[in-house]
C-alpha cells in the first residue's frame, strides 16, 4: 500500500466511527453506512483527479493507490460523470526543442479549406482502467479515422463524434505504440482528408481537433523538419529510434491524434506530443509511417493495457 492509501483508510475508518450509536446494531448499521459512503467520496475525488486537467499533478499518486485502482475495477466510472470533468488524453511531452521555423502565420487558421478540412476532424472517446480519455483525429480514407495509440490504449468501447455532436461507433483496425498510432474503422460517410505526398519545413499550417474537451479549434502551426530520433513509445518505454515530425505552434491535451494540415487542408502530419522547451511546438507521426498503416488496417485489432 502507498502513503496516500494508508490515508484513504483512515480518512474512511475516521469517517464511518462517527456513526456511533448506543446500541450494537444501530453502531453496525451507521458504521456501514458511513463506510459505504466514505468510499463514495473517494472513488468520485480520484475520478475528478485522474480526468481533469487542472489536477494533473497530483494523477501519478492516485494512479499507484490500489484502493483507487480497485475502485474503479469494480465500479468504472458513468459516462456522466466523467462528462461532467475535463475528459482529456494525457498529451506526452518530449524534453526538446522544435526545430528552428519561422512564428506560425495566425490567418492560416480562418483559411476556407483549414475551415473545410474541419469537418474530416473528430473527436476521439472511450474509457480504459476506469478512466474517460478523449483526443482527436482525422479521416484519412472512406470509414478509416487516424489518431494516436495513446489516446486508445486499452479500451474497448471507442467511439468518434463529429463537429455537428453525432456520435459513432469505432473498431481498432490498426495500433502500433512504438510510433504511437492507431487506425479506427467506423461505418460514416465522412470526407477523408487528402494526405500531403512532400510536406516540406517551413510549411505553413494549422492544429485542428479538440483541446482540453472544449470545441472544434484551429490554431496556426508551422511544419519544421523530419527527423529520425531517440524517444520512446506510447507506453513511455525505450528509447527507441523512430520519424518525427517537428512544428512550431500551440499543442495542448485533446489534440493528440489530429492532424496537423497546410493552407490547402492536406494533412503534413498527426499531433502525437507537446515540445517542453523552446517555442510553443510538439511533434507529429509524419506521413510516411501513416500511410503504410492504411493499407494493412483491415481487421479489428487489440489496443494493449491502458497507459495509465
Amino acid at each position: 500500500m502507498t502513503v496516500l492509501d494508508w490515508a484513504i483508510a483512515a480518512f474512511i475508518l475516521s469517517f464511518a466511527m462517527l456513526g456511533r450509536r448506543r446500541g450494537p446494531i444501530a453502531s453496525l448499521v451507521a458504521f456501514c453506512g458511513l463506510t459505504a459512503l466514505a468510499l463514495a467520496l473517494v472513488w468520485v475525488l480520484a475520478a475528478v483527479v485522474l480526468n481533469s486537467s487542472a489536477t494533473e499533478e497530483l494523477r501519478p499518486e492516485v494512479r499507484r493507490s490500489a484502493i483507487v485502482r480497485e475502485l474503479n475495477r469494480l465500479l468504472p466510472p458513468p459516462a456522466p460523470l466523467l462528462d461532467a470533468i475535463d475528459r482529456v488524453d494525457q498529451l506526452p511531452s518530449i524534453a526538446g526543442p522544435t526545430t528552428p521555423v519561422a512564428p506560425p502565420d495566425s490567418a492560416i487558421a480562418r483559411d476556407p479549406d483549414v475551415e473545410r478540412a474541419g469537418l474530416s476532424v473528430v473527436r476521439v472517446l472511450g474509457t480504459a482502467c476506469g478512466l474517460g480519455i478523449e483526443g482527436s483525429g482525422w479521416v484519412a480514407a472512406p470509414g478509416l479515422v487516424v489518431t494516436n495509440a495513446h489516446v486508445i490504449a486499452g479500451e474497448d468501447d471507442t467511439s468518434v463524434t463529429t463537429q455537428d455532436g453525432a456520435s459513432i461507433e469505432a473498431t481498432p483496425v490498426h495500433y502500433d505504440p512504438e510510433n504511437d498510432l492507431a487506425v479506427l474503422s467506423i461505418d460514416a460517410a465522412l470526407p477523408p482528408l487528402a494526405i500531403a505526398r512532400d510536406p516540406r519545413s517551413g510549411a505553413g499550417g494549422a492544429v485542428l481537433g479538440y483541446p482540453e474537451n472544449g470545441p472544434f479549434s484551429a490554431s496556426p502551426a508551422r511544419l519544421g523538419e523530419t527527423q529520425t530520433a531517440i524517444s520512446q513509445d506510447s507506453y513511455g518505454n525505450g528509447p527507441i529510434r523512430r520519424q518525427i515530425a517537428f512544428l512550431r505552434g500551440r499543442v495542448r491535451s485533446g489534440n493528440s491524434g489530429g492532424p496537423l494540415v497546410d493552407s490547402a487542408g492536406r494533412v503534413l502530419g498527426t499531433l502525437f506530443a507537446s515540445t517542453t522547451s523552446g517555442p510553443s511546438g510538439g511533434f507529429a507521426v509524419p506521413n510516411e509511417v501513416v500511410r503504410p498503416a492504411l493499407t494493412r488496417a483491415t481487421t479489428a485489432v487489440d489496443t494493449g493495457p491502458c497507459t495509465g
